[in-house]
């Protein structure tokens, strides 16, 4: 008699947590996130729970895995971009609600190297990158579709090496992997931004790449065609005060203007 109770009590427990689960799971908003992302908004999820108990739940990746993730059918809410590309790439299939999309922050682009590298380089013209890499490599996202990788190519083309080291890149699947290349000693360079330079205290910034040597880096974050009432909440709540004080920081510039409906780039 004793056993069927505790056998009963251990299913009505399992129901019953199973029955939250799925309330939590219902109730919960999904972000779909650029890994530079991460630290900054696992921060701001954790806040934003606490001040209005919405769970949030992130994903974090490149853009262009996420962008084709929510093409290819994966529920997501917000779709937080590290460039416009990716974010014009689903506006054009009407996979978000264009009136909700909004410039929400900047970055830099850095050259980094091993903390113990004794490399010393400054960014220009024809800058000698390819002696300093020597045998080793150069880390950063795949310039087919990763963003970052995309600035560090358009940046070295424009300061005349790309020919030079294009066949000794590393191509990471996000900026994170490229930042952990150059953590472990695997690369003896990377291109990564700023802010994921400042959250490895394993490599340093050797330079910083001209402004004007590419694209302006611009994270733009909407909300998707089918995202939960909630989702609006936690955008508007990063774009607020506390997103503002967060991004900072950790480094990056936020943005603050008018909704942006229209395409600014084309895929």
């Amino acid at each position: 008699m004793k056993s069927a109770l505790r056998a009963w009590l251990l299913l009505s427990a399992c129901l019953f947590g199973l029955q939250s689960f799925a309330a939590d799971s219902e109730k919960s908003i999904t972000v779909f996130a650029a890994a530079s992302l991460t630290n900054a908004l696992q921060d701001l999820g954790d806040t934003f729970t606490k001040d209005t108990s919405i769970p949030v739940r992130f994903s974090f990746a490149a853009s262009s895995t996420l962008a084709r993730q929510i093409e290819n059918g994966s529920r997501a809410d917000v779709f937080f971009s590290a460039d416009l590309e990716w974010m014009d790439y689903l506006q054009s299939r009407n996979l978000i609600q264009a009136a909700t999309r909004h410039e929400v922050l900047g970055n830099q682009l850095v050259l980094i190297a091993p903390l113990n590298s004794k490399i010393k380089l400054k960014i220009a013209p024809h800058f000698a990158l390819v002696a300093a890499i020597g045998s080793s490599h150069l880390a950063t996202g795949d310039p087919d579709s990763v963003p970052v990788g995309r600035y560090a190519h358009q940046a070295l083309a424009n300061l005349g090496v790309w020919d030079q080291v294009a066949a000794r890149l590393v191509r990471a699947d996000s900026v994170r992997s490229a930042l952990a290349f150059v953590d472990r000693g695997e690369a003896a360079l990377g291109i990564v931004y700023s802010t994921d330079a400042r959250i490895d205290k394993n490599v340093r910034v050797v330079d910083i790449f001209p402004a004007d040597s590419h694209m302006p880096i611009i994270y733009p974050a909407a909300l998707t065609t089918g995202a939960r009432a909630d989702a609006s909440k936690f955008l508007d709540y990063i774009r607020g005060p506390a997103g503002d004080l967060v991004f900072k920081h950790y480094g990056f510039t936020p943005r603050h203007e008018e909704p942006a409906g229209v395409l600014l780039s084309q895929p």
